[in-house]
């Protein structure tokens, strides 16, 4: 038959969590979709849960458009916009490219939050509709980075970081501290090493690990890798923030960590993981 159309199927995805933050999610106050599923192990993962899809609610790009659309005035208001986080948003890229689509029809500023491991999955079309690249870098050193992740690599982080690069967009930066495992000085100048040779990298986010997901890991039964690791103390982040800085690159953070409940989620906010 023709002269009949066919309405487009609802991409849906699977959506942990949203939160509002401020300053720690890109520029202004951001409502920010946390995604789930991530193809990483990260050692610090404050947030086991978000690893998993099964964790997650089925949601369509639409019903999560609808959610952000009822903040979009306080986000104008705010110069803030939307973060697309995780988990990583990349492991559902055809979700990830239509809830970004929207926001830039509500002419809200976007910004992708990924390890840029699942890189080569972002497609133009997605890209195009991305303002600021939140690029979590592990590690700089290959046999670190996949001590801290276990199951990734290094290497597609750094191809996607040239191809944003490539294409102009603005990238920030992100390496979480541990100390004993990404605070070795050989470590945090190879990241610094990658970071200025991007030359869209506008600047160095230090991000202190902490224990606070800890309950997480014991609510799935879980044992937390980093139980007895401590918070990196004032000297410590003074020295990373000034290896960066050496590399002629911006450096902000550390960014205190907020244990209190969302308003908006009951639980408790989200590490980039």
């Amino acid at each position: 038959m023709t002269g009949l159309s066919t309405a487009a199927p609802a991409v849906t995805g699977s959506v942990h969590s949203f939160d509002i933050s401020t300053g720690v999610d890109g520029p202004g106050s951001r409502f920010v979709a946390f995604l789930a599923g991530c193809p990483l192990r990260c050692q610090y993962c404050h947030s086991p849960d978000t690893q998993y899809r099964r964790y997650g609610r089925p949601t369509t790009a639409d019903d999560l458009l609808r959610e952000i659309r009822r903040y979009e005035r306080f986000l104008k208001v705010a110069n803030g916009g939307v973060t697309i986080s995780g988990g990583e948003p990349l492991q559902q890229p055809a979700f990830t490219r239509e809830v970004l689509r929207g926001c830039k029809q509500m002419r809200l500023h976007t910004a992708l939050d990924t390890s840029g491991f699942l890189g080569d999955r972002a497609d133009d079309a997605l890209l195009d509709a991305t303002d600021l690249v939140l690029l979590d870098v592990k590690s700089g050193d290959p046999r670190t980075y996949r001590k801290v992740t276990r199951t990734g690599r290094l290497a597609p982080t750094v191809r996607f970081a040239h191809r944003l690069a490539d294409r102009g967009m603005p990238i920030w930066v992100r390496l979480v501290l541990v100390p004993g495992l990404t605070d070795d000085p050989a470590n945090v100048d190879a990241v610094a090493t990658i970071a200025a040779g991007v030359p869209t990298v506008e600047r160095v986010e230090v991000l202190p690990f902490h224990r606070l997901g800890a309950a997480r890991y014991a609510a799935l039964g879980l044992p937390f890798p980093l139980a007895g690791t401590p918070a990196p103390d004032a000297a410590l982040l003074r020295r990373v923030r000034d290896q960066f800085r050496d590399h002629g690159l911006t450096v902000h953070g550390p960014f205190a960590a907020d244990p209190g409940p969302s308003a908006l989620t009951g639980t408790a906010p989200t590490e980039h993981p």
